[in-house]
């Protein structure tokens, strides 16, 4: 690479750091709170988005019950650091626990619909994302475990050392807030997954898994393990949204199995298709709009008071509708996605050929 291009690079890099760096202050400033903790959200559906897009982007694995996961690591972060059963373990052992039993629960989905492709594989996955929000919606009886539909509160906050995250704290003279802090904590943890998901991507099971999204056969026949290699998809992608789980549950202090409903799961593929599937940037695209966006609808209640002088149309309902109008013409307009991988573009514009 030539030295100009080298030094554009970096420079662009040091920009965009120092940008995230600085983002929660300016968003506090002049957007408010608020908009604080819908910003970490953003980067809690990144990380979502990015693993389910190991199993649907690069294996090609339609899953709608990713969520599963999410619950997952989220209640083993409330069990075990929370008045439930008066367990307060360190956030470094939660952590990655959350993410190995989510990872061990994404195994166990994978292996009975090995053979299952498409539409039926999508009926399956949703399948067990409901059979685990019932069970943790029900297991309450005849043994109090998660405190069914009233969910689990008083959830401990990530804390080092004394140094809590739940609530506001004095750093160099400057108040600063719990979603402030966790911004950092989430950022941290989105660009470890983008690190990892980059590895994986170029590796030789990123490969296989390309393979078999393409055919499956001919991967089985070129000597691909497609056994081994679907599990790990859905092992990769379960651990993804085990961790995000976990980090949910001490941001958002209090889990209910209505957290966790199918909708969610809609979502976090719906950012996929719109960012583009397989395309790390895109998929990093798509979560943040459809975290936003939603929200920024919010406002049109206000909108109509200043053209009309009332309010004609409830905003939820015309927030819900206008987002909805918008999925419809992305499919029409970018089926690919707004940030389409080169090799989906490729595929799709064969196809239309």
């Amino acid at each position: 690479m030539p030295e100009a291009m080298k030094g554009k690079a970096w420079l662009t890099a040091a920009l965009l750091l120092a940008g995230l760096v600085l983002l929660p202050f300016l968003v506090e400033a002049s957007l408010g709170k608020s908009w604080m903790r819908i910003i970490d959200f953003a980067l809690l559906y990144i990380m979502l988005a990015l693993g389910l897009n190991i199993v649907v982007g690069y294996a090609g694995l339609l899953d709608l019950g990713y969520v599963a996961f999410y619950a997952v690591g989220a209640y083993c972060w409330a069990l075990l650091s929370s008045p439930q059963f008066d367990l307060h373990l360190p956030f470094w052992l939660i952590l990655p626990l959350g993410a190995m039993f989510a990872a061990m629960f994404g195994v166990l989905l994978g292996t009975p619909t090995l053979r299952l492709r498409g539409d039926y594989l999508a009926i399956v996955t949703l399948g067990f994302g409901e059979i685990i929000r019932i069970f943790l919606n029900n297991l309450n009886a005849p043994v109090n475990i998660t405190n069914g539909p009233q969910g689990i509160t008083l959830i401990d906050p990530i804390t080092v050392g004394g140094f809590s995250l739940g609530k506001t704290q004095d750093v160099l003279g400057m108040s600063i807030s719990s979603p402030h802090m966790y911004y950092y904590v989430f950022l941290l943890c989105v660009a470890l997954v983008v690190f990892v998901s980059l590895r994986l991507e170029n590796s030789r099971i990123g490969r296989a898994w390309v393979a078999i999204r393409e055919d499956e056969m001919a991967a089985a026949a070129a000597g691909i393990n497609t056994r081994n290699i679907k599990l790990l998809a859905f092992g990769m992608g379960a651990a993804f949204g085990g961790l995000s789980g976990g980090l949910f549950a001490s941001f958002q202090g209090f889990v209910s199995p209505e957290s966790f409903n199918l909708m969610e799961s809609i979502m976090i593929l719906c950012m996929i298709v719109l960012g583009g599937m397989g395309n790390i940037p895109g998929v990093i695209l798509g979560a943040i709009l459809l975290t936003v966006i939603p929200e920024a609808l919010r406002y049109t209640g206000d909108l109509q008071r200043a053209l009309f002088g009332q309010v004609f149309v409830d905003p939820a309902d015309l927030r819900m509708l206008l987002f909805g109008i918008a999925l419809v013409l992305m499919m029409l307009f970018r089926p690919t996605g707004l940030l389409p991988s080169k090799q989906r573009r490729q595929e799709f514009a064969e196809e239309r050929e």
